[in-house]
């Protein structure tokens, strides 16, 4: 078993297929051998998990859960986009991490770690990342956390 797919077992991760867009664009683009990642929500089987600005609504550990949620969303359109097979895989580029919050907000940083934290647990040195987290207004269908990400194939 490849070492990806062993660690995201002992994880204890679900990697799903590849939700749905919900409005009209493609959850991931390959271009010379990079993947450019749609932002990722925290949607599981089709449901929106997380809603409602972290510090408000949600508390900062489920903005947490949320952005760890991001993540496996985008895992599993890393291995679609590999074609189910990790040996594929280069390494994760870039995370841009959306916080719904509100204005007096600060901690973007630790909701976005998250997803940062679980793919460098998963891939390794491959998942090391450049990132930016961000607060926003609001986000659509008020999800809580937005990820996008760029990685790259073999």
């Amino acid at each position: 078993m490849h070492t990806i797919e062993k660690k995201i077992k002992e994880m204890g991760l679900d990697i799903p297929n590849i939700p749905d867009p919900i409005a009209n664009y493609v959850p991931y683009k390959v271009y010379n051998k990079i993947i450019t990642i749609s932002g990722q929500a925290p949607i599981k089987n089709g449901k929106i998990i997380y809603k409602g600005k972290v510090g408000k609504d949600i508390t900062i550990e489920e903005g947490i859960q949320a952005s760890k949620l991001c993540a496996e969303n985008i895992l599993a359109i890393i291995k679609k986009a590999c074609n189910n097979d990790w040996n594929n895989f280069g390494e994760l580029i870039k995370l841009g991490g959306f916080v719904n919050c509100a204005k007096d907000f600060s901690d973007h940083p630790k909701i976005i770690n998250g997803a940062s934290d679980m793919l460098v647990e998963v891939l390794g040195s491959s998942g090391k990342h450049t990132r930016f987290a961000v607060g926003a207004n609001s986000l659509p269908l008020d999800i809580s956390v937005e990820i996008e990400a760029l990685a790259s194939l073999r």
